[in-house]
């Protein structure tokens, strides 16, 4: 079994904003791939399904950013599931809107989701689907930036990304990052 878990803020007044891009993601992929519906467990929201061979378990930490770890362990815990089974969508700052980059490990930027999980996984050596946001040009606009909500001109690339993260699932799930990440670019319209 694999574990996706989409980051973000519980809050029905937080859906759209920027931080809550992998919530979005998983959103979609539970949506596109039939999945059941979403239920209370694991301080979250899971639901399950397959895509293709593989079993997957999608989570929606409700813990709010800051302790999304809480949930990840837990539900990793119970189902017995390796770091390097579970993969986390989040936000990022450092990538163009729209861009999307895959990687296992490294440090949390900064992220508190990534950060919490780093310390209730005891290591980094998870995937992350990075879902690139833009920075706002200044630090001290970063907070603001990231739990505003996305603007009417970003609709023009957020709708493709995340129909192509959920169009694309099946080579993340079949362990092919690069071919995920091309594919979505490819049918975004990313310009890589």
């Amino acid at each position: 079994m694999l574990l996706w878990v989409g980051l973000g803020n519980p809050e029905p007044g937080m859906a759209r904003q920027r931080h809550n891009i992998g919530f979005m993601a998983v959103d979609a992929i539970a949506s596109r791939h039939g999945f059941s519906a979403w239920k209370a467990r694991f301080k979250g929201l899971v639901s399950e399904g397959r895509i293709g061979t593989r079993k997957i378990l999608l989570l929606k930490p409700m813990t709010y950013m800051n302790l999304s770890g809480e949930a990840v362990q837990e539900a990793a815990s119970f189902y017995k599931i390796a770091p390097g089974d579970i993969t986390l969508f989040h936000d990022e700052l450092d990538l163009a809107p729209g861009k999307v980059r895959v990687k296992k490990g490294g440090g949390n930027a900064g992220h508190n989701g990534l950060r919490s999980t780093d310390r209730h996984l005891s290591t980094p050596d998870y995937w992350r689907v990075r879902l690139g946001i833009g920075h706002p040009g200044d630090k001290a606009r970063v907070t603001g930036y990231v739990l505003g909500d996305f603007s009417k001109m970003d609709k023009g690339w957020l709708e493709p990304l995340l129909d192509a993260v959920a169009d694309s699932a099946a080579l993340l799930a079949e362990g092919k990052p690069e071919d995920f990440m091309t594919r979505i670019a490819r049918v975004s319209g990313e310009q890589t």
